[in-house]
């Protein structure tokens, strides 16, 4: 079980290897410190310090194969799938190193991720989000109901399914399959939630229903989302991080970045839409 965040930590701390942030007004729930991943000889990222604060929606934007993919990676201890992914660092979650939990299924418990392509099992509607809290050893029958219709109605997905829980999740449409995703990752109740470009094929339309969805969660729990549409990060992030050739070049608060505040150029750039 992950412990309570760290009521030491130092809420003042930089936020950005290159700049920093208005002050933290409470202990941040996710802190990272020295940050650096590399793929063999590759390095994919390095030098990233970053403090998330608990219920905000953090927007990371920039190129690709700037190494925003790999930042979510390392939060939730993915590199231990991959074999040639190294990550230097520290990484703090609720006041633990997560490289010290040694139950990583409990660590993702506590953090749920959703992929830019909905990967359904294949299960049931009813069984995909029903799989976590049975294996947490939910098996009432009236309970995994309760949760499916919670979490499905989080997803706005509920009224879509409801009449057919049993038929296959692959069988949905992209963008009920990404909201079956969502719905799946909040059945294990995260803390926090990594969305890495969710919207890259969905259409618009259910695009601004899950942005709707990510507006009403974020008053319980504490979301990073990595999306290639600034406009996106414009719209539902407190603040934004601009990642660049596998660095972190600036964080402020998102409306300031889109309002002339941003202080390095190749953030401006970017905005402006003159690469990326």
């Amino acid at each position: 079980m992950v412990n309570p965040p760290n009521s030491n930590a130092n809420p003042n701390a930089a936020t950005s290897a290159t700049a920093s942030a208005s002050p933290l007004p409470s202990a941040p729930l996710l802190s990272v410190r020295g940050l650096a991943i590399r793929y063999g000889a590759k390095v994919a990222l390095q030098g990233v310090d970053i403090d998330i604060r608990p219920n905000e929606i953090f927007g990371i934007i920039g190129p690709a194969n700037a190494g925003k993919t790999s930042f979510l990676r390392a939060i939730n201890r993915m590199d231990e799938f991959v074999p040639s992914m190294r990550v230097d660092g520290n990484i703090t979650f609720a006041g633990r190193d997560v490289r010290t939990i040694r139950n990583l299924y409990a660590l993702r418990s506590h953090i749920g991720v959703v992929f830019p392509l909905p990967v359904g099992l294949p299960l049931s509607i009813f069984d995909n989000v029903a799989l976590s809290p049975r294996l947490r050893g939910r098996r009432q029958k009236a309970d995994l109901e309760e949760i499916v219709e919670r979490c499905l109605r989080r997803a706005a997905l509920w009224d879509e399914v409801k009449d057919r829980l049993q038929t296959l999740g692959s069988l949905l449409s992209g963008g009920q399959q990404q909201r079956l995703t969502i719905a799946r990752a909040l059945s294990q109740d995260p803390e926090l939630l990594l969305l890495d470009e969710f919207s890259i094929a969905v259409d618009p339309v259910t695009t601004m229903r899950i942005e709707e969805v990510l507006k009403e969660l974020r008053q319980e729990l504490t979301i990073v989302l990595v999306t290639n549409l600034v406009q996106q990060a414009r719209r539902l992030a407190a603040r934004t991080a601009f990642f660049l050739g596998g660095r972190c070049i600036e964080i402020a608060a998102t409306e300031d970045l889109f309002s002339g505040g941003a202080k390095d150029q190749r953030t401006i750039d970017y905005l402006e839409g003159r690469f990326g």
